[in-house]
């Protein structure tokens, strides 16, 4: 089975256009898989400004599905939920932490954490995607 190069999966994530509209910086890692990166700023915030919830969603729905990726899995989200732990503050630099739990045919489930430099957990997301294909 062919598997997706990692300069494949970063030129996806960067295909995205919400990956680049909120400024994600996609960043390599040494496992051959990459990660999400914010420095969250004021566009990026809620109306008590910190980071906002639906920037923390997409990060990590992002995330677990250039994880799935990596896996040559092209999949769609069937359901995801996030439990947010703690606010964002503005001028934060966060980055997410994508795991698979289950690689099946049909369904891979994922988690996903949005963490600090320090290690200090801000969201973590579940989810479930349907696999509609092979990615290459």
């Amino acid at each position: 089975m062919n598997q997706p190069s990692q300069e494949q999966i970063i030129k996806f994530c960067h295909d995205n256009i919400i990956t680049d509209t909120l400024e994600m910086e996609v960043v390599p890692t040494n496992d051959g898989g990459i990660r999400l990166e914010l420095a969250v700023a004021e566009k990026h915030t809620n109306l008590h400004s910190t980071a906002h919830g639906g920037v923390l969603t997409t990060m990590i729905d992002t995330a677990m599905g250039a994880a799935c990726m990596a896996r040559n899995k092209r999949v769609v989200t069937v359901s995801m939920t996030i439990d947010f732990m703690h606010a964002v503050p503005i001028n934060t630099r966060i980055m997410t932490d994508a795991k698979i739990l289950h690689d099946g045919r049909e369904t891979v489930t994922c988690e996903c954490c949005i963490v600090d430099c320090e290690g200090k957990i801000y969201a973590k997301g579940l989810a479930v995607f349907f696999v509609i294909g092979d990615f290459v």
